[in-house]
């Protein structure tokens, strides 16, 4: 079976990766001609994810097309889907692509958010603060990422930067939430509508970028585990979802609130490679191709380390034992995802110890 993937990034390398053991071939599209993924896929290169000519060479011969990234035109998956089955479905793609529209999505099936307003006008802005207060968070409403298109707002001197900075765009104000930490749920739905589900994430971010991520979440009481696996439920029903779905939330005391989600396999889920009965990306692919599902149960407690800007030695990660590099044939530059480490074992301190301990040797940003 050839299987399509829109976008080369990394996440499609690891798809391409987890699918090639199951017999699987992939083409990927993608805008750059060096994508990660076009080292284990046929790679199609178009001038954007829209193009017609570009999707139509895509689309010849193959039985499903998945995505790696959100960013993807809602109409380029609905053309596709016209001629093939595009899973997750377009319309969790517009869920998520527009701020408002996706925690409007989340309060709709009582799944609670931080306060938000949209924004549209400079009053619209001074309204919006009036309402939910400082501090706050005014945000552009599509395309943000790693902390990108976001400014927070503390008090009346940070208004007028904030907007000369990301007026004329569609925006949102969001309130700022003084959270205990960040957690993730990555859920799987496959076609028959069965469900699995990791382990809560525990996130640590560092402007805007994802850095370290703990697994299973420490000290995380069963009923929170139990609320997150609701809420994750609820989207994936009501959007018909099939494949892996992310939350990220802030969690309040014994309470979380939904920040936003991302219909695909996701940075936060890179440990479930070594660190669970079933990878995030094999646990997709089974759950596209209609397979049964993987189990999501831990192998023990990981931690997982983003690799930003630069790699380093290689040996010197690789003397541990417990470590396991995934580099992603990207060029370095500042701010760049790279690679990542994996750090996995039976004990949970003895793996948050080596992992804090190889931040520090490698001088991990």
């Amino acid at each position: 079976m050839r299987v399509g993937i829109l976008g080369g990034g990394q996440l499609g390398r690891m798809l391409a990766l987890a699918g090639h053991p199951l017999g699987l071939r992939f083409r990927v599209l993608d805008t750059y001609a060096d994508a990660p993924a076009g080292a284990m896929a046929e790679l199609v290169v178009g001038d954007s994810f829209d193009a017609r000519e570009a999707l139509a060479r895509f689309a010849e011969g193959l039985e499903l097309v998945t995505y790696e990234f959100e960013n993807v035109p809602v109409a380029a998956a609905e053309f596709l889907a016209a001629q093939v089955p595009v899973l997750p479905p377009p319309q969790a793609l517009a869920a998520s692509q527009d701020r408002l529209t996706e925690k409007t999505f989340f309060n709709e099936l009582g799944v609670p958010t931080p306060g938000f307003q949209a924004v549209d006008s400079r009053e619209a802005l001074e309204f919006a603060l009036h309402e939910l207060g400082s501090p706050a968070v005014l945000k552009t409403r599509r395309l943000g990422y790693d902390g990108k298109g976001q400014r927070i707002l503390c008090s009346a001197a940070d208004v007028q930067p904030a907007w000369e900075a990301l007026h004329g765009q569609t925006l949102i104000l969001e309130s700022f939430v003084p959270f205990d930490r960040e957690v993730s749920l990555l859920s799987v739905r496959g076609r028959d509508g069965s469900t699995a589900f990791y382990p809560l994430i525990e996130n640590y971010h560092h402007e805007g970028i994802l850095r370290r991520s703990i697994a299973p979440a420490p000290s995380t009481p069963p009923a929170l585990q139990a609320q997150a696996e609701e809420y994750g439920r609820q989207v994936l029903e009501a959007l018909d979802y099939v494949g892996v779905l992310a939350i990220e939330f802030f969690q309040q005391g014994d309470r979380l609130l939904a920040n936003e989600m991302a219909p695909r396999v996701h940075n936060s889920g890179h440990w479930t490679i070594e660190g669970a009965e079933t990878s995030q990306f094999e646990n997709h692919l089974r759950a596209v191709l209609g397979l049964p599902l993987g189990a999501t149960a831990p192998r023990g407690h990981a931690v997982m380390l983003n690799l930003i800007g630069e790699i380093p030695e290689l040996a010197a990660v690789l003397a541990l034992p417990s470590a396991h590099a995934h580099l992603y044939a990207k060029e370095p530059r500042p701010g760049r995802k790279l690679g990542h480490i994996t750090l996995r074992g039976d004990a949970e301190d003895e793996v948050r110890r080596a992992a804090t301990g190889l931040e520090d040797s490698l001088e991990l940003q």
